[in-house]
């Protein structure tokens, strides 16, 4: 195995020579054989091991015996230990996902801290099989089915084209030692039922399997590489990027074959799984959302609008202002100056009659119904009105902001003020309003 490691590594990898590697090490037979294999071919490596403090004494146990094997091969050891099942619970996350979060921030962290540029983990096919089988479980795209990554920028995983059964032959030839997790034998987590009870009869049944799993994965980075070129294409026809997110042209999509296919690609990176509420969105009425978990998409007319979730739901929908206080600065900022004369004017500035404000003055969304009196104008004018005029979208209409004296709007912030409250040749204190 060593020399089929050797070759596969100056083929894959062959610049590895000349790197500094992180081995992510859990004392277990696939990180103890790949660590023997990087100290026969002299490559410059340290061990890093996490104690997940899962486990109890056996946790301890692990990281003993890593700190002993790092040692034994002459390269430095590193350890991190995690209250994994605290930081479970904080996070609200099963104690699987968080030890992996836990230990690969940890693992970049390391590596930037000890200047180190990659970092090994001893991912083999067994465990590709796997992930395409659980994948496949849960339901999944292309992306899902092509398995684990042999790279990624800082992380590499070189024991990828070998079997579980190759691993175990090398390791068991050369007397190497290893620990056994216990929780591995468990079938309480679908991996593990997979490891166990799935995936052995299915080798059995086909002896080529992993073989054929890896050629099928070949085809299908190669079919994920194309769609990614072709997205590329309806990116630049279909998305405009904005200030707020991203807005989908509907139209043009739906001049388009596969249109569902389509939304998935544009749309799973930003956590989206609900793919029939977000294919009736396209024929839906204008505000009608979908969300993710960190995005919200938004129909408005002809076009869908992608936006952060955090970025307008947390904003509060009502502040007030004191007579007082001179500056505000959330939700939008704004600066009173008492003055003596009008100066330049723009949408970001007004000038006020001071003497026609009832104080708190209040900040506040629109609401349904609302009026004001555009400046320059005799007659009221709806909000709403005003807003559709203007050919706001629903999402910048959240943004923006009515200053109001009591019931009655002052300045549609940014945009117009109102007609009653301008200075005239009665006025006798003036104050200054500005926005950023």
């Amino acid at each position: 195995m060593l020399t089929s490691f050797k070759k596969h590594i100056d083929q894959t990898f062959p610049r590895l020579c000349d790197k500094k590697i992180i081995l992510a090490c859990s004392g277990g037979l696939d990180s103890v054989l790949l660590a023997h294999l990087l100290k026969q071919l002299n490559f410059n490596f340290c061990i890093a091991h996490c104690n997940f403090n899962l486990r109890g004494d056996e946790s301890d146990g692990d990281a003993a015996f890593v700190a002993a094997l790092a040692t034994l091969l002459k390269v430095p050891f590193y350890e991190e230990v995690f209250d994994t099942k605290a930081f479970a619970k904080d996070h609200r996350i099963s104690t699987q996902m968080s030890a992996r979060e836990l230990r690969y921030e940890w693992f970049e962290q390391l590596r930037k801290q000890i200047k180190f540029d990659l970092i090994a983990t001893a991912h083999h096919a067994d465990d590709v099989l796997e992930t395409v089988l659980i994948n496949l479980s849960r339901g999944t795209g292309i992306r899902g089915l092509t398995g684990i990554p042999e790279e990624t920028e800082t992380l590499i995983r070189p024991l990828l084209p070998f079997s579980r059964d190759e691993v175990l032959r090398f390791a068991k030839k050369a007397e190497f030692f290893w620990r056994e997790d216990s929780s591995n034998a468990a079938t309480d987590y679908l991996r593990n039922e997979l490891r166990h009870r799935v995936i052995p009869p299915y080798k059995k049944a086909s002896k080529n399997v992993l073989k054929g799993v890896r050629n099928t994965i070949t085809h299908l980075q190669a079919t994920e590489q194309l769609v990614a070129d072709y997205m590329v294409l309806l990116y630049n026809l279909l998305v405009t990027e904005t200030v707020d997110g991203y807005e989908i042209d509907i139209i043009k999509l739906g001049d388009l074959p596969n249109q569902g296919a389509v939304l998935y690609e544009l749309l799973s990176p930003f956590g989206f799984t609900a793919w029939d509420d977000i294919i009736d969105l396209a024929t839906a009425q204008s505000g009608k959302l979908v969300f993710s978990d960190s995005h919200r998409l938004l129909k408005d007319r002809t076009k869908f609008i992608l936006t952060v979730r955090d970025s307008i739901e947390n904003i509060s929908e009502e502040i007030t202002i004191n007579k007082n206080e001179s500056q505000v600065i959330d939700p939008v900022p704004l600066t009173f100056i008492p003055t003596d004369k009008i100066g330049y004017v723009d949408s970001r500035i007004v000038y006020v009659d001071a003497a026609l404000l009832v104080y708190p003055l209040i900040v506040r969304k629109w609401r349904e119904g609302d009026v004001f009196q555009p400046f320059g104008l005799k007659g009221n004018k709806k909000i709403s009105k005003f807003y559709k005029d203007e050919k706001l979208s629903l999402a910048a209409k959240e943004k923006t902001w009515l200053l109001c004296s009591g019931k009655t709007i002052v300045w549609v912030i940014g945009m117009r003020a109102d007609d009653r409250f301008k200075v005239t040749e009665k006025t006798t204190q003036i104050v200054k309003i500005t926005t950023n």
